[in-house]
């Protein structure tokens, strides 16, 4: 049995309601001398994908749970490196594992920070070299704003077939693919009541559009792919800006609890280019618990090919348990098994 007897330490956090379980003790080594090398690395290593499947598959998690591998990052410009994951894989970026990394680093006294004021966490990440903002008030962590690599449009309009009729999807790009579809325009708001139904087209969308050119990264294939569905409800504006609900359906139907962080960027590019939220402007943006995230447009760059915004997404994460996970070779269940 692949995995017998190891014994893994993670420290859990939620950021915004989603969970992160940042493993601190018990990974094998990843070889490679980039994030994504060592992404490719984990992705055909039997040994290290049986950590991922222990902390994710029931008993241990569950079909939602998402988490990360703590790495060394590319060079001494960053902190750290993380490799993100979830129930069917890997994922290229993830805004509320930043978040909560930025919170986990101060708070442990990785990164040294002063009681009051912000404190920079660079983390490497698949998609690029990101920064966690660490805002502290009396020792304690008050916020994280994460600063991601550029965002940008790919295509407006796209008609996508599913179960309910033909639907138009945006697709944006904060670190991966998202389709954007209004929850409308499918006859859903975004609530929890609808959360099956949410799950369903979402995954319609995504799986219709993933073998299409609009889901090639075009400097990068293994940045390849639509990561998730955004299903969103326009709530009109606040003074500082547009106010937004969106629930993301992401990898093979999970849910994201919070309003999520790259796809929050991916957001950002589609209503900046629309002039909704151009500099100086805020994105109240919602999620199906009703946490919210506090979006904005820091600058305009190029990237890619693309014209881009680099973006600012603000949210808090805490921690809630530490545990050693293990897995007794006499288990038939083994690194266990999920149900969607």
């Amino acid at each position: 049995m692949v995995g017998a007897g190891m014994r893994v330490s993670v420290t859990d956090y939620h950021t915004a309601g989603e969970p992160f379980r940042i493993v601190t003790g018990g990974l094998p080594d990843i070889p490679g001398q980039t994030i994504l090398e060592r992404r490719s690395s984990a992705q055909t290593s039997p040994e290290v994908d049986a950590v991922r499947q222990l902390l994710v598959n029931e008993p241990r998690g569950h079909a939602d749970m998402y988490g990360g591998f703590l790495v060394p990052p590319d060079d001494d410009g960053a902190d750290l490196g993380v490799l993100f994951w979830h129930k069917d894989g890997y994922s290229t970026a993830c805004g509320h594992g930043t978040i909560a990394l930025g919170a986990w680093a101060v708070r442990t006294g990785r990164i040294p920070a002063a009681p009051d004021g912000d404190t920079e966490v660079v983390i490497d990440v698949p998609s690029g070299r990101v920064l966690a903002r660490v805002t502290c008030l009396g020792g304690e962590v008050e916020q994280v704003s994460f600063r991601n690599i550029p965002a940008y449009v790919v295509a407006r309009g796209i008609e996508v077939a599913i179960g309910r009729g033909t639907v138009r999807a945006d697709l944006s790009y904060g670190g991966a693919l998202y389709a954007s579809v209004d929850a409308s325009s499918v006859g859903l708001d975004v609530t929890p009541k609808n959360s099956t139904d949410l799950i369903s087209v979402g995954r319609e969308v995504k799986w219709a559009l993933n073998d299409t050119r609009w889901a090639r990264h075009p400097t990068d294939s293994r940045l390849d792919g639509i990561y998730g569905t955004i299903l969103y409800d326009d709530l009109g504006g606040t003074e500082g800006g547009p106010h937004q609900r969106n629930v993301t359906i992401f990898a093979d139907g999970e849910l994201d609890r919070s309003p999520c962080g790259s796809g929050t960027s991916a957001r950002i590019a589609l209503l900046a280019e629309d002039g909704r939220l151009p500099i100086g402007r805020t994105l109240e943006h919602d999620s199906i618990v009703g946490t919210t995230f506090l979006g904005r447009v820091v600058e305009h760059v190029e990237a890619d090919g693309h014209q881009a915004v680099v973006t600012e997404v603000t949210g808090a994460a805490y921690e809630t348990g530490q545990a050693t996970f293990t897995l007794d070779p006499r288990d038939p269940l083994g690194t266990g098994f999920v149900l969607r």
